[in-house]
Formats: C-alpha cells, sequence, structure tokens
C-alpha cells in the first residue's frame, strides 16, 4: 500500500499543492490528470523519492518494490534488450550478479558454498529462473521481435527502445508501478496489450497519460491536480469529466431546482456503472461507483476550448473521387470515393503515407500519378503536421486570423475567434513565430472554424494538445456535419468520430470497410 500524509510541493512563491493524503490500494488504477504544468509528472517523481517534497511524507512497506518507467532511452544502450528488462528489478540482478562472482571465485570455500546456497534460495523466490522467460514474454507481448532479444539496445530505434523501457517497468510484479506517459509511441496492438496487461494486474497502479481513451479503459480512479491540491474521484476519465461538465452546467444555472439536479447525476453514474469490462475488477468497479456521494464531486477550474466547425454550406453527393492515385515509395493505385456523411479514419504504420495523400489532395504536392477530383460544392479545410509554411512570420495573431476572413472584420469579431481557443488579451498579441506546437494547432482550428470548409482534413490534429483541447476537439468533431478524412493516434478519437475505416497494411494492401474503430481493431 502507498500512501501520502500532508504532502506538500512548493517552488518560490509558487505552490503545485498542499496538504495532500492519499492512500493507493491494489487492485486499482489511478490516473493522474490536469492542465499542463499542474505538476502530474512531478508528483509522480514524489512518490519515487527522484524529488523531496517541501512537507510532508511518503510511505511504501520496506518489502513492497517499486517500478517506474524510466525516460531516457539512451541510458541502457550498452546493455542487452534482455539485460535491460530484468533491470526492472534491482534486487534480483543484485543477486544474479552476486552469484556470478562467486562462480567464477578460484579460491571457493566453504563460507563461500553457504553464501551461493543463501543466494541461490533467494533467487528461486524471486523468480530468477523464470526470469528470462517472463522477460521475453514481456517483449513479444508488446510486439518487441525476437530476433533483438539479445542484441544491444544501442542497435533499437526509438520506437522499440520505448517498448522494452515499458516491459522493464512490468517486470517481476512490482507492488507499485509508476507510468508517465505509457502510451506513447507504441502502435495500437502493443496498447491493446498493455490495457489488458493492467485491467489484469493485481497490485497498484499510477498513470499519467493524455490518452483518453486509455485512461476510461484501465482507471478504476482519477487523481485531479486542480485547486492546488488533489482530489481522488472514482471512475475513470470520461466519468469524471461529463460528472464536472455537467455540475459546472449546474452551478452556472441557479434556477434549477435541487431535485433535478440529484436526478440527472444518479442517471448518470447508473449509467457509468453498467458499463461492461473485460476485467475480473469488473464487479469490484461497479461496486465503488455505487458508493458515490454526489457532495464529494466538485467541477474543475481547468479552462476548455470551444471546437465547434459550422460548414458555409451543405456539401453535395458528389464529394471526392480517387482513382488509381500513386505515391512513389508509399502507395500505389489507391482507389476510392467519399460518400455523403462518411467520416473516415485513414490507419498507417508508416505516417508519410497520410502525409504524402493529404499534401496531394489539398493541391500542395504534384509529383504522383492517377488522378483525383472533389465535387463542385465542397470546399476543404486541412491541418497539416508540417505548418511552417503558415506561421512563418512575425503577424500577431490577431492579424494572423485575420488573414482568413472573407471580409475585413471588427478587431472584436477576431478576437472573439482566437477567444475560443483560450487565446484572449495579451495572449492574442503573440506573434505567430514563436507559438508552441500546442498553441499551433489551436490557432489552425481557429482558422478552419473562421474559414467554414464542409470537408476537413485532419492529419493527427491531436498531437501537442493537452487533454481539454483533445476533449474539446473530438467533441467538435462528433457534432460536426460535414465529411472527414483523419488520422489520429487517438484512439477515443478514432472510435467517437469515424464511420469508416481505410487501412494501409504493410504489404501495400488497402483495406476499406464501414465499421468503428474497436470492431476494426477486433477483426
Amino acid at each position: 500500500m502507498l500512501k501520502v500524509v500532508n504532502l506538500g510541493l512548493q517552488y518560490g512563491s509558487r505552490t503545485l499543492f498542499k496538504d495532500v493524503n492519499l492512500t493507493f490500494t491494489n487492485g486499482n488504477c489511478y490516473g493522474i490528470i490536469g492542465a499542463n504544468g499542474a505538476g502530474k509528472s512531478t508528483f509522480l517523481k514524489l512518490l519515487a523519492h527522484e524529488i523531496e517534497p517541501t512537507n510532508g511524507e511518503v510511505y511504501l512497506d520496506p518489502k513492497e518494490r517499486m517500478s517506474i518507467l524510466a525516460q531516457d532511452q539512451n541510458k541502457y544502450n550498452d546493455y542487452t534488450v534482455i539485460d535491460t528488462v530484468l533491470m526492472g528489478h534491482q534486487e534480483l540482478m543484485r543477486i544474479k550478479e552476486e552469484k556470478e562472482k562467486y562462480y567464477t571465485k578460484e579460491d571457493f570455500t566453504d563460507e563461500d558454498g553457504l553464501a551461493l546456497a543463501e543466494l541461490e534460495g533467494e533467487f528461486a523466490n524471486l523468480g530468477g529462473w523464470e526470469a528470462e522467460a517472463n522477460a521475453e514474454t514481456l517483449l513479444a507481448g508488446l510486439g518487441v521481435p525476437s530476433e533483438v532479444f539479445y542484441e544491444k539496445m544501442a542497435s533499437l530505434d526509438s520506437k522499440l527502445k520505448v517498448k522494452v523501457l515499458l516491459a522493464q517497468a512490468l517486470f517481476g510484479n512490482p507492488d507499485v508501478l509508476l507510468l508517465d506517459e505509457p502510451t506513447n509511441n507504441l502502435d495500437y496492438k502493443a496498447v491493446r496489450w498493455l490495457e489488458n496487461f493492467l485491467l489484469n494486474f493485481p497490485n497498484t497502479v499510477l498513470v499519467v497519460s493524455h490518452d483518453r481513451h486509455f485512461l476510461n479503459n484501465v482507471c478504476t480512479h482519477i487523481c485531479d491536480v486542480d485547486y492546488g491540491k488533489i482530489k481522488l474521484y472514482v471512475g475513470n476519465y470520461e466519468f469524471w469529466y461529463e460528472s464536472s461538465q455537467l455540475l459546472l452546467s449546474q452551478m452556472k444555472d441557479q434556477n434549477k431546482k435541487a431535485e433535478q439536479k440529484i436526478k440527472e447525476l444518479k442517471a448518470f453514474i447508473e449509467r457509468f456503472s453498467a458499463n461492461k469490462s473485460k476485467s475480473r475488477q469488473a464487479t469490484s468497479r461497479k461496486k465503488l461507483l455505487d458508493k458515490i456521494e454526489l457532495n464529494n464531486l466538485e467541477p474543475s477550474s481547468r479552462r476548455y476550448p470551444f471546437v465547434g466547425f459550422k460548414p458555409n454550406r451543405e456539401v453535395g453527393n458528389d464529394i471526392l473521387f480517387i482513382e488509381k492515385l500513386s505515391k512513389k515509395g508509399l502507395f500505389e493505385n489507391l482507389t476510392f470515393s467519399v460518400n455523403k456523411n462518411d467520416k473516415i479514419a485513414l490507419l498507417a504504420e508508416n505516417s508519410q503515407i497520410i502525409e504524402a495523400l493529404f499534401n496531394i489532395l489539398l493541391g500542395k504536392d504534384k509529383d504522383y500519378t492517377g488522378s483525383f477530383k472533389w465535387g463542385i460544392t465542397t470546399q476543404v479545410g486541412g491541418l497539416l503536421q508540417d505548418n511552417k509554411e503558415l506561421f512563418n512570420n512575425d503577424l500577431n495573431l490577431i492579424d494572423w486570423l485575420r488573414q482568413y476572413s472573407k471580409e475585413e472584420q471588427a478587431e472584436t469579431f477576431i478576437r472573439g475567434w482566437l477567444g475560443r481557443m483560450l487565446f484572449s488579451g495579451e495572449e492574442s498579441l503573440k506573434k505567430a513565430n514563436v507559438l508552441s506546437g500546442g498553441e499551433k494547432i489551436r490557432c489552425n482550428l481557429a482558422k478552419l472554424m473562421l474559414e467554414g470548409p464542409n470537408v476537413l482534413l485532419l492529419e493527427d490534429p491531436t498531437n501537442h494538445l493537452d487533454l481539454e483541447s483533445i476533449t474539446a476537439l473530438n467533441n467538435g468533431l462528433i457534432q460536426y456535419k460535414g465529411n472527414i478524412l483523419f488520422s489520429s493516434h487517438d484512439a477515443e478519437l478514432l472510435q467517437t468520430v469515424a464511420n469508416r475505416i481505410i487501412a494501409f497494411t504493410k504489404d501495400g494492401k488497402i483495406i476499406d470497410k464501414y465499421t468503428t474503430y474497436e470492431e476494426f481493431i477486433e477483426e
């Protein structure tokens, strides 16, 4: 059991959080959420004793072992993949190394024999004889090919290194597992495997993630870093978010009767407690949800941008026709048409495929064979990851966004669109060429909303966004009445927006199905 008592952390005059009193128990997974800079990763570092709190204590039974997902990909470059995984259990590796010293000792004594026998007993108790087999099972589950198991870490690309470090954290059944953004750079199969692993993990997990689908699938509790506190809620991320938003709207409307508020929240809780779960924790989760007390919930202080795309005109029946389109080295003879109401998720392990397709469809790339044709009623808007040309200027954001308005508009009008994406006051006077990755995406979304297209091409639009912006974007795309072609690593976005999947396989084939993302993955 992991416990924090009166925990607080302060940097100068800034207090991240104070008087935190929480207990984390076995069989539960705790999602740590909060605005950027709120202190989510810092909280994990406090638990791991990597940094010291300003006040308070972190308690873990000395007999229990904590495991942490390493962030430095190059730290283990001189070790083999298997040894890197085994190093996740430091005590086991210490005993293994001690044993090897005795076995290579030339003047072996009776005392050495007794010490070695004791080490062998400890080694066996810690599962030492099965250790390599268990490490191989973890690596295989995460999709690390067996031919690299005994290669040096330095020879692996970054995506494989991430998987090895995750296997290291999971190795040896730790009592407490701390994971900071574990799904970053994982393919969907590895994410799915990790979800199943954690659903059946018997001990304690604390995880920071921007992947809402992952948080919804694995979390039994949410720890919200807000108001300078860390408050614990029962349920997954979606339950926390919707209940928080519901309460916020109710607080703004004082004319609603208290009885109606209670009725709505209870109905909401019942709906979530009926959700299916594949894990053996399902029963206990439902019991926890039944114990939710309404007065323990409170709205978040975090601000959510508003994302709402309203097409200037309705799109007709003829939208897009692609005939034998080919891009050298990426795809060949791509043929499909887009129908009315299609919201198409494009899946490819090689992200260059989708980047190239979007550049062709937006007229940015003429180096292709085959053909494509947009319908005469279409107005296409695009959001690409390579957006340097849009922001390679020193315009302030008001003047930058004004470029994309069809008519000369007053400053208050432009400020209104920027305000929807949380650029208010002095923020709206920032220069375009100094924006962060997330700020550029939010500006691009404001541009698209102002332009009012009836077809959207979106290349990984959630990249660089925080949870609040991702959630707002997700809601906006669900409500959008036009057509969408998009790629994303956000499983929740894929599941809730797409009604059609077009996947590019490794062997060059194209799979095109009207289905949801979850159904596609299951098949």
